[in-house]
């Protein structure tokens, strides 16, 4: 499988690249620092805080009694 590095898009390989994903450790500081400067978002939560509150038995605001 043929792999580029995300920041620059020179080939990457999981096997001869130390900072697999990317190329160098410069490409892996540079992808921390947009980061860090909050150039990367998520755009939705991955987990449903609702689904999440119901699976495991607490309540999904205060108003709610605690479980005995």
């Amino acid at each position: 499988m043929n792999f580029t590095c995300p920041i620059c898009g020179k080939p990457t390989s999981q096997a001869s690249d130390a900072d697999f994903p990317f190329c160098s450790a410069r490409c892996r500081t540079l992808d921390l620092g947009n980061w860090a400067a909050e150039r990367y978002v998520v755009s939705e939560p991955v987990i449903d805080e609702d689904e999440l509150d119901e699976a495991t038995g607490s309540p999904a605001d205060e108003n709610h009694e605690p479980r005995r």
